[in-house]
């Protein structure tokens, strides 16, 4: 799977994220995301320049939650020329913005508020999911470990077998190697890890944001894939 390290805490994008671009590339790390929300678009623009210069594949991730934000952060999206842009919901406005979406990745259930946690069933992602990608959507971006209603796994396996062929990435609340391999087993194809990267959650014993960073490419690297 691949690990995309976002350079977030708390839903909330980083101060001094691009201090860290860097640091992290030479780590290993390829896929570097980011959040609407925590910094002004020239942080943002900064971020995307220096992202690509690292050679780095680049995400934003929408986390607003009014129609009018989320239309403003896929506008933003496209302004700020992101390789992929993760999250919201209204597909039409997407396809209005966007225009072509196989670069896009949206939320599939019903997320609410701040930090966003993910109501709905299975089959209520499973439907969205295959709405997805009747739109032409790249895959979705799903927050399973936020469910409110399902177990995790049962949402990622859901859409999973709705999204042939399609991108899966599990965003929110992974901290640990067992969750990595589970979703591995159940069929995801990224993930993203961004808060316990930074408050040292996913390996307790190590300090450092390297120690976190190597942790987290091993067990992406070696989690084993299971068909769902």
């Amino acid at each position: 799977m691949d690990f995309i390290f976002m350079l977030t805490r708390n839903d909330r994008t980083i101060e001094d994220a691009e201090d860290l671009v860097d640091a992290v590339c030479d780590l290993g790390v390829r896929h570097i995301g980011f959040k609407d929300v925590g910094v002004p678009p020239a942080t943002m623009q900064a971020l995307v320049g220096r992202i690509r210069r690292c050679g780095g594949t680049c995400y934003l991730e929408v986390v607003s939650t009014t129609p009018e934000a989320v239309a403003r952060s896929l506008e933003a999206g496209r302004a700020l020329g992101v390789d992929r842009i993760l999250g919201g919901t209204d597909l039409a406005a997407a396809k209005r913005i966007l225009g072509e979406l196989s670069c896009y990745f949206p939320f599939p259930g019903r997320p609410q508020g701040h930090p966003t946690r993910l109501d709905g069933s299975a089959a209520l992602v499973a439907e969205h999911t295959r709405a997805a990608v009747a739109a032409g959507c790249g895959g979705v971006d799903l927050l399973a470990y936020r469910a409110t209603e399902a177990d995790p796994l049962d949402l990622v396996r859901a859409a999973r077998r709705a999204l042939p062929g399609g991108t899966l990435i599990v965003a929110g609340s992974v901290h640990s190697k067992e969750q990595i391999d589970a979703l591995a087993g159940a069929g995801a194809d990224a993930f993203t890890i961004g808060s316990s990267v930074f408050d040292g959650s996913f390996s307790p014993a190590k300090g450092s944001l390297r120690g976190q960073i190597l942790d987290i490419l091993a067990a992406s690297n070696n989690a084993p894939r299971i068909a769902a």
